[in-house]
């Protein structure tokens, strides 16, 4: 190692903070305190160590810091399925992990998984426990668009039968074209443009004709309408898709942030809100190479639009291991290698600082190294290699959570194994 290195490595390995305990996570708390939105990611969509640190800071932040709701890089019908059972709704399924084997679209892995399973399962029991408002459990995504029309077509039907037809209309607009957003896609450009109006129209009516919920994020009101939302959403992104570019992904991430803005303001003017989703997402763009492509994204748009609320941003990475993904797009689901980050990047330098070990680093004036550009790693629900971002970390994050050595997330669902491995389902049993 040259001698800038061996002086970047020695003063990360001064400053970090080694994760054994919820209570190593002391110094982020205090980093966070009094902020109103704390977005934590993850280099990857299948790894155990990235869920289970982000749910034991959540636990800290909804038991210590009146956090309001988690908000996740999810489908919201699947994901208000687990938000009843955690905030134990009448009629609402009692075991977490039965909701989260619910979920169908592929990639099912990404919140049905073991370890987000035992989080829901804890939410449940806090909530159980607690005097105030349930906290929540939130999709914001932007898929699902066939399921939320049926949705909000169910809700008007019971509740506002006077735009029963305008919900027709939309529903059967967009039902030739199928739920599947490959398939939506495609077709995307040949929808009618008065989908588009019927769809503006419907949710336009709901807002004028919905009452009052009692229950923040829980009332049929409030459901109805973020449904709407989520199939205007859709139609949006899909209809961007078949032109390529940037413009899709800016009207997902778009999407996020206008749900997490709906929660915000649905849980009231003093809720404060926790996000998980990929460091693609909660980490500011504008210190990555997206912002010379023309890309925005979660994380930039929460600071720009709160910056006077405080908002802290952490991100997760790892060195090796391995990872729950595909080998290619809407494949089967497979344990598969992490291999070793590349030298010089940032999971290597920080692997030569503190190997090993998981390790927090908050970042700040003693943090001369997160100032640099450099190779970070991204994997998403398809792997093959990984790619990696250029990077500023502290530009990016508020701080950084390092897990030199990481297993793969354990599904619900089948999976494929490898070779002396044998595949499982939930539940498990005789």
């Amino acid at each position: 190692m040259s001698g800038t290195v061996l002086d970047e490595v020695t003063a990360i390995r001064e400053a970090a903070v080694p994760l054994r305990s919820p209570q190593d996570l002391d110094p982020l708390v205090r980093r966070i305190g009094h902020a109103r939105i704390v977005l934590l990611g993850e280099a990857t969509h299948g790894t155990a160590e990235f869920h289970r640190w982000r749910a034991e800071l959540t636990r800290r932040l909804l038991a210590e810091r009146d956090f309001s709701f988690v908000a996740v890089e999810g489908d919201w019908p699947e994901c208000h399925r687990v938000h009843c059972c955690a905030a134990g709704a009448p009629g609402a399924p009692n075991d977490a992990g039965q909701v989260l084997w619910g979920f169908r679209r592929w990639p099912t892995w990404l919140w049905a998984n073991e370890e987000v399973a035992e989080f829901a399962a804890w939410l449940r029991s806090f909530n159980a426990t607690g005097d105030g408002p349930p906290c929540g459990f939130h999709g914001l995504d932007v898929y699902r668009l066939g399921e939320s029309l049926r949705s909000v077509l169910g809700y008007v039907r019971a509740h506002a039968p006077e735009h029963a037809e305008t919900a027709l209309r939309a529903f059967r607009c967009f039902e030739p074209y199928g739920e599947d957003p490959r398939d939506h896609a495609g077709s995307a450009a040949l929808v009618p443009e008065n989908c588009r109006e019927d769809v503006v129209r419907l949710l336009t009516a709901l807002r004028s004709a919905a009452p009052a919920d009692s229950v923040p994020g829980l009332g049929p009101a409030f459901v109805a309408e973020q449904n709407a939302e989520v199939v205007v959403g859709a139609e949006r992104y899909y209809r961007e898709l078949v032109q390529g570019g940037s413009r899709s992904w800016n009207t997902r991430d778009s999407h996020l942030s206008d749900t997490l803005d709906r929660l915000l303001r649905a849980y009231g003017p003093r809720s404060k809100a926790v996000v998980w989703a990929h460091n693609s997402h909660v980490g500011d763009a504008r210190a990555t190479d997206m912002a010379a492509a023309g890309m925005v994204n979660l994380g930039q748009l929460v600071r720009e639009r709160h910056a006077a609320d405080g908002v802290v941003a952490v991100g997760f990475g790892t060195f090796r291991g391995s990872v729950l993904a595909a080998d290619h797009w809407g494949g089967a689901v497979r344990r598969l290698p992490v291999e070793p980050a590349r030298p010089g990047s940032l999971e290597g330098l920080l692997h030569d600082a503190v190997p090993g070990e998981n390790s927090l680093h908050v970042f700040g004036e003693g943090t001369p190294w997160a100032e640099e550009l450099r190779e970070h790693r991204a994997i998403g629900v398809v792997h093959r290699g990984g790619g990696y971002v250029p990077t500023v970390p502290s530009a990016r994050y508020d701080a950084f959570v390092h897990c030199d050595e990481t297993t793969a997330s354990t599904p619900l669902h089948q999976w494929e194994p490898e070779a002396g491995e044998e595949a499982q389902t939930y539940p498990s049993g005789g």
